[in-house]
């Protein structure tokens, strides 16, 4: 008994000393940059790792205003905000239909949007920018918005119909005795119990198209709307690079999802602990 006891005991330690690395892993690169941010061009190349002798706030003034991040952001917000709407509506729709209603072709449109998690978006930005030439969807958000809606729709799918299978059919069955329609089945019962799945999905798709660069890059050439992670790319000139400017605009960008995550940390673990044990 002693003995396992050490060995339970000398584990641990492992352990805790392996999150304790990944953790500086992931921290301490942020932390650098955040502090690089406030330092002058000469002074990065000078001591890139010590602390800023004085705290050089005219970075983030110049980022903002100079690089248009405020207008950037905003086209950002827009665009992430009604993907992730139409993501969570639309493919909660979808799983519903796959996971509780029986007919026939389940199991093949299933096996339809998973394929699209196989497709990167490489293959098909080519026939995207034509089409949407001739459509007047280039230079336009909504060009952002169908394509991002559409690689977000899968891992939706995907996640909401394990949540979905694993509610009780006796709740379903209660509900329809009292009369419920379809509709009020989805709305008023399954969507809330599967909301742990919407918070889940819900981030991995704002945070992903929050980070998108190629569309936004191929689709977008108008300075007014621009995403985000375009109008990082200013600070980086083929002869001339602003690292001050650019590591603030950086801190800048990553603010949101840092938000975001601090906000919903609770309803994410939840959400994926319930995902793993329902899946």
């Amino acid at each position: 008994m002693k003995q396992e006891t050490k060995r339970i005991s000398v584990l641990k330690i492992v352990i805790y000393i392996f999150f304790c690395f990944m953790t500086a892993l992931y921290l301490v690169p942020l932390l650098w940059v955040f502090s690089v941010s406030f330092k002058t061009n000469a002074e990065i190349f000078s001591s890139p790792f010590s602390l800023p002798k004085s705290l050089f706030v005219d970075n983030y003034v110049v980022a903002w205003t100079a690089g248009k991040l405020g207008i950037a952001t905003w086209n950002s917000f827009l665009v992430c905000v009604i993907t992730l709407l139409l993501s969570m509506l639309v493919g909660s729709m979808i799983a519903f239909a796959i996971a509780r209603m029986q007919w026939k072709m389940s199991k093949l449109v299933l096996t339809y949007f998973m394929l699209g998690m196989m497709i990167p978006v490489h293959c098909v930005l080519i026939p995207l920018f034509t089409r949407f030439a001739k459509l007047g969807l280039s230079n336009n958000l909504w060009g952002l918005v169908l394509p991002y809606l559409t690689f977000s729709l899968p891992v939706t799918i995907y996640i909401m119909t394990g949540f979905f299978r694993s509610i009780p059919s006796e709740l379903l069955e209660a509900a329809c005795i009292d009369g419920c329609s379809i509709y009020k089945i989805f709305f008023q019962v399954c969507l809330p119990l599967a909301k742990t799945g919407l918070f889940v999905t819900g981030l991995m798709t704002f945070v992903a198209n929050w980070n998108e660069l190629l569309l936004a890059m191929v689709f977008i050439s108008d300075d007014n709307i621009k995403t985000l992670p375009v109008s990082l790319s200013k600070f980086v000139g083929p002869y001339n690079t602003n690292y001050s400017q650019m590591f603030a605009a950086i801190i800048i960008a990553i603010i949101p999802t840092i938000a975001v995550y601090c906000a919903f940390s609770n309803q994410i673990v939840d959400g994926l602990t319930a995902g793993a044990v329902k899946g």
